[in-house]
């Protein structure tokens, strides 16, 4: 009886018990989805995914590395025109009396190409970092624009980006070059990239014309020296088995009566300095062409196809999702390799390649504001415009801004 009475208040409790979680349970849960509704009313954002989270969880590390080049920039641009300066000395110190001593005709030539090369860099390089790539007016309307910054709270026309660096929005933006300390624009990217191609010219033009020197002064350790100057022999020729006459020095000869000198002579250790100033010079050179000439070609085929590398990205994207629903995506700035290249030069209203081989300051066509695209009707005379003389203005209004 006891026993049975045990059980009956054993499970009584228990049921209670359950009773009383499940009643703590549904408070619980009604109090969760309260929170839940009053976090999702004030915080709500019908864009958000992974990606979302993603980038504002990645937010302050854009900060710190946006923060991080921009104070940065001036050592940036400090290194590149240090590392050039260096490179320039050791030129002069080492390779022009090489040249000078090996053929003076020739050393004049490379003199000429070499300060083409120099002041097509110097200019382009100043050109890029101090030439402002064009920015939106401020306060006024802009009827071309094609959506509005969400971090300028301004209207961004079309071809406009955002640089988180600068913190305003750049026309044409390509990228922000923390080795010039400045965005890539609309007004700079052609002194932009003319410099990069020159700078690859010119260190291919040293690593040319210094292989053999550094290879006769690193690889061999000694100068060339000139056969038909015999004043380095000392001491008396010899002759073994008739064969030709090898000098002998004359402290070789008395060599078993000064061991004592050799004794005491300690053995030449190290690298000259010029040996290390060549050996920087040509890690610098390889390292320069590489790097610079890949980006080169790689802005390169971005100009034929008539899109930045902002632009590239969004093209890409836009093929993608386009490709699936089996349409087919045209790059509306992309008017021929050709065409592009020429609006990219500026070789308009009569300009020639003088001023492209020479330092111009002339500026790209427009203010950056509007864009003429394929689907412009003044681009219909496009294709006869390609066969004008070079030396008479075009006449589409796509050239005479």
């Amino acid at each position: 009886m006891n026993e049975f009475l045990v059980l009956r208040i054993f499970c009584m409790c228990t049921f209670f018990v359950v009773m009383i979680l499940k009643e703590v349970w549904k408070t619980v849960r009604w109090q969760w989805r309260k929170v839940k509704l009053s976090m999702n009313s004030l915080f709500y954002n019908h864009f958000l995914d992974q990606g979302y989270v993603a980038d504002v969880c990645m937010e302050p590390m854009f900060w710190f590395v946006d923060n991080f080049t921009k104070c940065l920039g001036p050592f940036f641009v400090a290194s590149v025109c240090g590392l050039t300066a260096s490179v320039i000395v050791i030129a002069y110190w080492i390779g022009l009396p090489y040249w000078w001593h090996k053929s003076p005709w020739m050393t004049v030539i490379l003199m000429i190409i070499g300060h083409w090369l120099l002041v097509n860099i110097c200019f382009h390089y100043y050109m890029a970092a101090n030439t402002h790539p064009g920015s939106p007016p401020e306060g006024a309307l802009i009827l071309e624009a094609a959506s509005i910054c969400r971090k300028c709270i301004a209207p961004k026309p079309p071809r406009t980006h955002h640089c988180s660096v600068c913190n305003k929005c750049i026309l044409k933006m390509d990228h922000h070059c923390p080795w010039l300390n400045n965005c890539i624009g609309h007004f700079n990217h052609r002194y932009f990239f003319m410099y990069m191609a020159y700078m690859c010219l010119g260190v291919l033009f040293l690593i040319i014309f210094g292989f053999q020197l550094a290879y006769d002064e690193v690889w061999i350790g000694m100068e060339e020296i000139d056969e038909d100057d015999e004043s380095f022999i000392e001491g008396h020729p010899v002759r073994f088995n008739n064969s030709i006459l090898i000098p002998v020095t004359e402290l070789m000869a008395n060599l078993s009566s000064n061991m004592s000198l050799l004794e005491t002579t300690e053995p030449h250790k190290g690298r000259s300095l010029r040996q290390s100033c060549l050996i920087y010079m040509a890690f610098i050179n390889t390292g320069v062409l590489i790097a610079l000439g890949a980006l080169t070609l790689w802005h390169a085929r971005l100009i034929s196809r008539g899109e930045t590398s902002i632009e590239a990205n969004i093209n890409k994207a836009e093929t993608k999702r386009l490709a699936e629903t089996n349409k087919v995506y045209t790059n509306p700035f992309d008017f021929g390799w050709r065409k592009n290249w020429r609006l990219f030069l500026g070789m308009v209203r009569g300009r020639t390649w003088r001023h492209v081989l020479l330092p111009s300051p002339h500026k790209p066509i427009g203010e950056g504001l509007t864009w003429h695209t394929v689907h412009s009707d003044t681009e219909d005379n496009s294709e006869e415009e390609e066969d004008s003389n070079r030396g008479e203005y075009l006449k589409d209004p796509f050239y005479t801004f």
